[in-house]
This record gives C-alpha cells, structure tokens and sequence, in this order.
C-alpha cells in the first residue's frame, strides 16, 4: 500500500501536452487503481470493526479530491465513481433512508465527481502552461550557451551547467569561451535577478563578448564593451517600464605565456588548482559588476596571475558557492576541493555538481555553472575561431 501512495506522490509517467513539447508528471493509472482500492479497503475495514461502516465510507469523499490535485481528469474520473459509487450504494439499501435522501446523496456525489474532473482539468491547464514557459526560457537559455568541452590552441575547457528545476525561477547564468589573436579569452557570469528579462541581459552580454572577444586587442577594451552592452540593455528595458540589471562576470584570457590575465566584476575570483594545493587567484582590486561602473570614479584594471602548465584554473557562478546544507552552512568550496587534488577537468566538474548536490540534500536554490580550464601545450590543437 505505501509503496502505492507513494507512486501518488511520486509521478510515474509523463502527460504530454498537446504540443508534444514541454510535459508535466503524473502517475501511472495502474498504481492509481492499486491505492483507491487499497484506501477503500482500509476504511471498510476499520468501518466494520467499529460496527460503523457507512459513516467511514464518508471519508472516501476526500479521494476525489486527492486525484484532483495529483492525476489527470480521466484519473480523477475514475476515482471520484469509484469513490461515489462505495457512498452511494450503501445508502441505497438501506430502508431507513428515505427516497429523497437517497436523491440528495446522488447529486451531493455527482456534483463532487464532477468538481473534482473539473479542478484537475484546470490544474493539468495551468501545469502546461507553466512547464512550457519554464521548458521555452531553459531552452533559450541553453543556445547562447556553448556546448563543452571546448578545446583552443591555449586551454581545455570543460564544464556543467545546472538550470533550477523551478518554473518561477529560471536564472541567468552565463559562460563564453573564444579563440583570439590575442589568445583564448573566457567569460563566466551572473545576471541580476530572475525570469525571461534577465535571460535577455545575458543574451546581450554573451553576444556582445563574441563580438568584442575579437575585436578589441586588450582585455579592458572587452569589459568595456560588456559593459555598454549592460548600459544598452538597461536602457532599452527602462522604455519598456522592465527592472534593470547588473551583470557580475569574470573575464579570463589565456595566451602561450605562463601567466593569465583576469578581470573581476563583482564575481566570485577564481580557484588555482596546483601541484595538490588550491588557491584563491584574487586580483588586486574588485571592480565592480556590469552595468555600475557608472557609479565609480577608478577604471576597470587587469590583474595577471600565475597559471604554469599542469594547472586547472576554476571558475563558478554563487549558485556553487551559495549552496547551503539542510542546517544552514554554506558549501565549503575551497576546503571541499583540498580534498580532491589536481583530477581531470571534466571529472572535477561533474564530481562538484554531485558533492553540492550531497551537500545540499538535492535542496538547490540557483543556477550553477561550473567551468575548469586546463591549460593545455601551446600549439597542440587547433580551437574555434
């Protein structure tokens, strides 16, 4: 029976919408039938030791109800007259009921079974909705964001991206990875807020870092372009009476030196990870996030920092960082890769999505990107231009 009632709570199958794109989960009709007829028999039981058998059936008009909230309509149908049907027939034969009571009780039972199709026929509706909106937004998300692993004449890059599995919560994680003249420069970031607006902010960053990656010959020239593409936005959302936006990113560039060079904008620094040791590259000023460096006098500067051969340089969004456990700590990143040493970029990665997701009990709050970049010998592949 528990097992049942947990196939209720737990969906078995998909319901398709009509589109026969985005879908939402209901459970399958065999384990809908097993729990109705395992309930039914748990109250007749407990009804006939009591010696009160017709007043237990009462509280089979509470199935219709749980249907409603978690299968489809023909689910629900079917629960609701089996439900009606055990009520009903009892009463019938039983003399002292009068004919109008019996009447009563019919359409008392009718009426029930039918709200009841009805409220699962709009929450099904509503369902479809929501998960199209919410499949829409991810899956405009994921165009703007390269697939990995990306391989360049300078580094190896390899990474996850973990959307929020929530329709009113599609975040604005981004990531870019570009082979330049000047050498392969990446991008990692996090728009402000939520929802299809904060998608577009990161639409107009990650595209205006493609074009300024190999336009501009210096790594301030970039965020400078990043930036007035925030400014742009912003402006364009302020006529359509929408919130604006500030970007924090971290921009990276990579060449055949032994050195990086790195600019911070609001974001979380990097890791270095090294010969078994695991250090917080942080440069020498924060400057602030896309889209405020009106608010501050200092220009955005370049800081440079070691990054020999060997070494993996990792970068994340605060959906990483942020993680908290059940009773409140928030993920120990640096401590928790002390405990793994120089592995594989990929395998460090998909090692990290599944430890925060152990540490958090699968309670995930935000987006997640993870990036590992690997420098590679320069010269060894050929990337993307």
């Amino acid at each position: 029976m528990f097992r049942s009632l947990r196939a209720l709570v737990v969906p078995a199958h998909r319901f398709p919408d009509g589109d026969g794109g985005a879908s939402i989960r209901t459970p399958d009709t065999r384990d809908v039938v097993l729990a109705t007829v395992l309930a039914t028999t748990v109250v007749v039981a407990l009804g006939l030791l009591t010696g009160t058998a017709v007043v237990f059936l009462g509280l089979l008009v509470f199935l219709p109800a749980f249907a409603a909230a978690l299968c489809t309509p023909r689910q629900t149908a079917l629960v609701s007259a089996w439900a009606s049907g055990c009520v009903i027939v009892p009463a019938v034969f039983r003399s002292a009921d009068s004919v109008a009571d019996r009447v009563v009780l019919a359409l008392f039972a009718a009426g029930l079974c039918a709200m009841a199709v009805l409220g699962a026929r709009v929450r099904i509706r509503r369902e479809r909705e929501f998960v199209r909106l919410r499949s829409s937004a991810v899956a405009m998300q994921r165009q703007i964001l390269r697939p990995l692993p990306v391989v360049t004449d300078d580094v190896l890059v390899d990474g996850v991206y973990q959307p929020l599995q929530r329709d009113e919560l599609v975040g604005g994680d981004i990531y870019e990875v570009a082979a330049t003249p000047w050498g392969t420069r990446m991008l990692i970031g996090d728009v402000q807020g939520k929802g299809l607006s904060a998608i577009g902010a990161a639409i107009d960053v990650v595209g205006a870092f493609r074009e300024a990656a190999h336009r501009e010959p210096t790594l301030t020239a970039l965020v400078d372009a990043l930036e007035a593409a925030v400014v742009r936005h912003n402006a364009y959302a302020d006529q359509r009476d929408e919130p604006e936006r500030f970007v924090t990113a971290l921009v990276v560039a990579v060449d055949e030196g032994d050195e990086a060079q790195l600019v911070v904008c609001g974001h979380i620094p990097p890791y270095l990870l090294h010969d078994g040791a695991v250090t917080e590259v942080a440069a020498e000023e924060e400057q602030v996030p896309l889209g405020l460096a009106a608010l501050v006098d200092e220009p955005r500067t370049v800081a440079w920092f070691p990054f020999p051969d060997g070494a993996t340089l990792l970068l994340c969004t605060d959906g990483l960082t942020e993680a908290r456990s059940p009773a409140g700590a928030f993920y120990p990143l640096q401590a928790r890769l002390g405990h793994r040493g120089d592995i594989t970029a990929d395998r460090l990665t998909r090692w990290l999505v599944d430890d925060v997701r152990d540490f958090t009990r699968g309670g995930q709050e935000d987006d997640i990107a993870v990036l590992a970049v690997r420098r590679a010998p320069y010269g060894s592949s050929t990337g993307p231009s």
